[in-house]
């Protein structure tokens, strides 16, 4: 991700529109003042845009303020697997900032705005601010449930269960974090879908089409608009996140 595209810090952290959503945990003052002087400002991007590339190091890391992204990693041939999903509230850069360069690639699904943090100053925060560095422990061990259960999705799922199970999934993480207006429109194609899914994009949609049938989704020029998660997630036999409050930085 390009420096020059970031711009000076426009929303203080005091004023951070995702500390008034009840599920993420609120920040104590001190921890607020470390944030506050941890973020170097913001990056908006358009959808499409290609944030992070696979083998890149990057010298700051992101939180998502706004809108949706999604990870993935592609073979040599072109062929892409979608890893997960980015919402607000969600870390992004921290493996390559652990490891040294990012194992993949992150792609805006709509206009994205990220804060920017300076990663030279992450030892601070496990050296002074220790409840701070157990809320990294937390998003990386909740990422890896997360991946535990797509896995599960992707090895024992039926189609038209993995398909229900991503839906519901997307539904609920969305709806958690206050990103939907009138309707909860997953900003999402049917390729997306496919490639997440490990299916082809016949195969999705003929499945899609019986989730349809049963008046779960109804698809749209621009996404997916969910009717009813609940049915989603019984169709999955998925439990839910059933996470409670989280952090972000």
């Amino acid at each position: 991700m390009a420096d020059k595209f970031t711009n000076p810090q426009k929303t203080p952290c005091q004023q951070c529109p995702l500390r008034a959503i009840p599920h993420f945990r609120e920040f104590t003052g001190d921890e607020l003042e470390f944030v506050s002087r941890f973020k170097t400002g913001e990056l908006s991007v358009d959808a499409g845009t290609t944030v992070l590339v696979e083998g890149s190091h990057s010298a700051h890391l992101y939180t998502v303020l706004t809108g949706w992204a999604f990870r993935y990693k592609l073979l040599s041939d072109g062929r892409r697997q979608i890893l997960n999903y980015v919402m607000p509230g969600d870390l992004v850069g921290l493996q390559g900032s652990i490891m040294g360069e990012m194992q993949h690639s992150i792609e805006a699904l709509s206009p994205v705005t990220f804060c920017v943090f300076e990663r030279d100053k992450l030892g601070q925060l496990f050296t002074r601010y220790p409840s701070l560095g157990y809320d990294l422990t937390w998003i990386a061990a909740q990422e890896e449930r997360i991946l535990d259960e797509h896995l599960l999705s992707i090895g024992r799922r039926t189609a038209l269960e993995r398909a229900a199970y991503l839906l519901a999934f997307l539904y609920e993480r969305a709806k958690a974090v206050n990103l939907f207006d009138n309707r909860a429109v997953l900003p999402i194609t049917q390729q997306h879908i496919a490639d997440t899914l490990g299916l082809s994009i016949v195969h999705t949609n003929k499945t899609l089409r019986k989730l349809a049938d049963r008046k779960l989704i109804r698809w749209q020029d621009r996404g997916c608009v969910v009717l009813d998660g609940a049915g989603l997630a019984t169709v999955a036999d998925w439990d839910g996140l059933a996470e409670g409050r989280r952090p972000f930085i």
